[in-house]
């Protein structure tokens, strides 16, 4: 045992173990106990959740892909591997931890880890050069997130979405649609039952 572990109150060595006998997945669930409302779920998404979801994504149009909450890049990867060379690939999140193990893990020259708010989705995309994004994928809980912030970042990604771009949801539960429904006149539906939990899937496309 290290001396940082021994020093270290009994929940936070509890936490540090698991980042360090698990790795990726010690990071996840690290993230998971500092900011539960945040992430929403203790596992990441499946590889048939993730190849579901992405689907409907036109690659060769697509200039632009932005991610709320990326985790330990469940999806980062996967979007890296079909994203065209010239393309970019923008994550978004509130957790350090998260941004931190991304910057480290994932060499890439596409891609951009950055630390904020997908509140604030249009002036960060605005700060790396670029005007509207084509896709942006999301997994936060729209459902438990404080101050209404769900409500705001619907109607800041349809802002920042170009005509024909689209919104990519998942989440355990319906209601997600229900931030969405103001914005989008278009809203496709999907479930995956190969996930932990099984989860609902939403494509919301702007009009063109």
């Amino acid at each position: 045992m290290t001396n940082s572990i021994a020093k270290a109150p009994l929940w936070g060595r509890i936490k540090l173990r698991a980042a360090r006998a698990f790795g990726a997945w010690g990071v996840f669930f690290k993230g998971f106990l500092k900011h539960p409302v945040m992430v929403g779920s203790i596992i990441p998404s499946s590889a048939t959740t993730v190849k579901k979801m992405l689907e409907p994504v036109k690659w060769d149009e697509c200039n632009l892909f932005v991610e709320y909450g990326p985790g330990i890049g469940t999806f980062c990867r996967p979007v890296l591997e079909r994203m065209k060379p010239d393309a970019t690939l923008i994550v978004i999140d509130l957790n350090p931890d998260f941004i931190d193990y991304l910057s480290k893990s994932i060499r890439d020259s596409r891609f951009y880890p950055i630390h904020g708010s997908a509140a604030d989705v249009q002036q960060i995309i605005s700060d790396l050069g670029h005007e509207k994004a084509d896709y942006i994928l999301s997994g936060l809980p729209f459902s438990t997130l404080p101050n209404q912030l769900g409500p705001k970042i619907a109607k800041e990604t349809h802002e920042a979405l170009r005509p024909g771009g689209a919104f990519l949801v998942y989440q355990f539960v319906k209601r997600a649609r229900d931030f969405m429904t103001p914005h989008f006149d278009r809203i496709d539906n999907g479930y995956s039952v190969w996930n932990i939990l099984p989860c609902h899937l939403f494509w919301g496309w702007k009009k063109k």
